[in-house]
């Protein structure tokens, strides 16, 4: 991937419109930025003529064309743009297997809508002639980059026009990241028939319930080692592995031209905890028997070495825990890790401990997975939050999430003492039976220092092996590759580093390097049974966003201003203004001037004084017939933008309001 300065468009190249430098159009990969008409010396002396001055020019100033380029080095650091512009140039290398063929044409296609290049926003498309298969639909959780986003969800554009070639779809497994988009997907797909196993569909189901305007959907429940023939072209075969949650499947979907194995987040756990061992034999017999002419597998953990934790080693860490640990034992974890939730029922048993869940995904998981016999606990044994004072401290066991140091998440709410029933005090053991998610380690930091400034004691998965992540490290995706011995190779579910690593150890085992696709989201690929190349035609793949009940209607436009908004504030200048004949403006009594998160007014009296003298000069010196007062709003929003950046070097929203009387 690499990232390179903007170049523009021949539409950029043009002469913009007066005093403009908001962002315009919905670019795929970030706005492009227009730049403000702060006119050159050239473009000032090429004005002055046109307006019929008879001034003679006297010899060239040096010190000017020093200040001309100081003032654009200045406005270039005014209007450096909030949102990163990154291009993949990869038209090179791809350009002899890339042909003219059109998104129309028969035979198998592969399209991912999202998790291609990062991690989440999980979804693909099997296209075999005029039908199609899709696997999963996630989301992924906005960053620190975007505020107000409270989901990713891919995109499914390239399906309009073709719902009526979706005949099914199949789900992996019940996490977020591939399940959780189905709520706002469901207009774009058709009507297919839908395919998960027990836990899975019950999770979506529960999801789905939070979503009363949505059709009701129908999901059939699929058993590993079951087979569904969706038509007469194309057959699926679903087999156990194994996760960090039960019930995770193997897609094998049997076309004419051979098989494509979808592998889903997996890890090879031959002593798995509430869970059984992955159905190896059936795959190496599958193998043998038909062979596998595509393989995509999840390539999370393709830049760790060594085979990934068995959760048996978990359980007898957590038992030494519980065994030495004093006080209340807090354990944070995500509420999906219902192998580890089981792991903590069982040995919170086995200590005289009661267990009680904290957190409303928390709650509602547990209560999904009792009732379909995916947790076991005695009767007594889990409490409610109301009975914990019923109980010696030592003698509770709190399941709880919020590890990754989210805001109103229950470990977070008892760390602060905000907590109506949980309270922290010396020696309580608290358990970060969790990895920590990129970009949430400050986060996570804070809480810690909480729980420490409460007297607890805290642990986490790099003081002991007490969190076994669901993804395969290094050997357990070269013993895929193995087992699979595919013909073509397509890495999935990653960064791009990761899919890029996944391919090299595809190389190392037998694959060559002309059959391993590393694909992009949108990419469709074109697979035969001999060769495979990607289409120049691209379904769309820019994020969808999900802001409360909007979807898709926030754009690239909309994030930038938030992210000025949140990291510059805003600066509104309101203006009386009264035309004359003459074709001058007046300004009719001193601006209003309103900041939000830029300077506090009645602190900065000096610099206010200096706007407004500023504001004056601005709009008397504007001297048309006929009132312009968009023309006047671009250079009150410029030239006023540039001033309040020379002053205080930083870019605020520049709102002006011009008012005629």
């Amino acid at each position: 991937m690499i990232e390179q300065k903007d170049k523009p468009s021949p539409q950029m190249r043009r002469h913009p419109p007066q005093g403009s430098y908001r962002p315009h159009g919905n670019h795929p990969q970030g706005p492009h930025i227009r730049q403000p008409a702060i006119p050159t010396g050239r473009q000032a002396d090429q004005e002055s003529k046109s307006q019929g001055s008879q001034v003679q020019q006297g010899p060239r100033d040096p010190n000017k064309k020093d200040m001309r380029t100081l003032q654009r080095s200045q406005r270039d650091r005014w209007m450096k743009p909030v949102v990163r512009h990154v291009r993949v140039l990869r038209e090179t290398a791809r350009k002899e297997q890339t042909r003219e063929t059109g998104a129309e044409t028969g035979g198998l296609k592969i399209v991912h809508f999202g998790g291609l290049g990062e991690v989440g926003r999980n979804m693909s498309a099997i296209q075999y002639d005029n039908e199609i298969i899709l696997i999963d639909a996630g989301v992924r959780f906005g960053d620190e980059k975007m505020p107000g986003i409270d989901f990713i969800i891919p995109n499914a554009s390239y399906l309009e026009g073709r719902e009526h070639m979706v005949k099914a779809m199949f789900f992996t497994h019940g996490h977020m990241d591939h399940v959780g988009a189905l709520p706002f997907i469901l207009d774009k797909i058709g009507d297919p028939d839908f395919y998960a196993a027990p836990l899975t569909k019950a999770l979506i189901m529960k999801r789905l319930d939070e979503f009363k305007d949505r059709r009701p959907v129908d999901i059939n429940t699929i058993n590993p080692g079951e087979e569904i023939k969706v038509s007469d072209k194309l057959t699926v075969k679903v087999l156990r592995i194994n996760h960090s949650i039960p019930d995770d499947l193997e897609i094998i979907i049997k076309t004419p031209i051979g098989n494509v194995v979808h592998t889903s987040d997996y890890k090879f756990d031959d002593t798995p905890v509430n869970d059984k061992p992955a159905d190896i034999g059936e795959m190496e017999r599958m193998v043998r028997e038909e062979g596998v002419l595509l393989l995509m597998s999840d390539s999370t953990g393709a830049e760790v070495e060594g085979h990934s934790l068995s959760e048996q080693d978990v359980t007898e860490n957590l038992d030494k825990i519980f065994r030495e640990s004093t006080g209340m034992l807090i354990l944070g974890t995500f509420a999906s890790l219902i192998n580890r939730i089981q792991q903590i029922i069982t040995i919170s048993e086995k200590y005289g401990r009661k267990v009680v869940f904290n957190g409303y995904s928390m709650k509602n998981n547990v209560e999904i997975c009792k009732k379909l016999g995916y947790l076991k606990m005695a009767r007594d044994t889990q409490i409610s939050m109301e009975q914990i004072d019923d109980y010696p401290r030592d003698k509770i066991t709190v399941v709880t999430t919020g590890a990754q140091g989210e805001d109103n998440a229950g470990l977070m709410r008892i760390a602060n003492g905000e907590h109506k029933h949980v309270r922290i005090l010396k020696n309580d053991t608290i358990v970060f039976s969790s990895s920590v998610i990129p970009g949430n380690e400050k986060d996570v930091q804070f809480l810690k220092d909480q729980l420490y400034r409460n007297g607890a004691k805290v642990l986490n998965y790099k003081m002991l092996d007490i969190h076994a992540g669901g993804h395969g490290n290094k050997e357990d995706l070269r013993r895929m590759l193995r087992i699979m011995k595919p013909k073509f190779f397509l890495p999935i579910h990653g960064q791009y580093s990761m899919m890029i690593n996944h391919g090299i150890m595809a190389q190392g085992e037998g694959v060559l390097q002309e059959n391993i696709i590393i694909a992009d989201n949108g990419s469709i690929t074109h697979i035969e049974k001999d060769k495979w190349w990607f289409d120049r035609e691209k379904a769309q793949s820019d994020y969808v966003f999900v802001d409360g009940l909007g979807i898709g209607d926030i754009g690239n436009v909309v994030l930038r201003d938030r992210q000025i908004l949140a990291e510059d504030g805003m600066f509104v200048v309101i203006a009386l203004i009264q035309h004359s004949a003459q074709g001058a403006h007046k300004l009719i009594a001193s601006p209003d001037i309103i900041s939000r998160g830029f300077i506090y007014l009645k602190d900065n009296k000096d610099l206010l004084m200096q706007v407004r003298k500023n504001v004056k000069h601005i709009v008397e010196n504007q001297r048309v017939y006929e009132p312009n007062f968009a023309y006047l709003k671009d250079q009150l929003r410029n030239q006023i933008g540039l001033f309040l950046f020379q002053k205080t070097q930083r870019r605020p929203m520049i709102l002006p309001v011009v008012i005629e009387v």
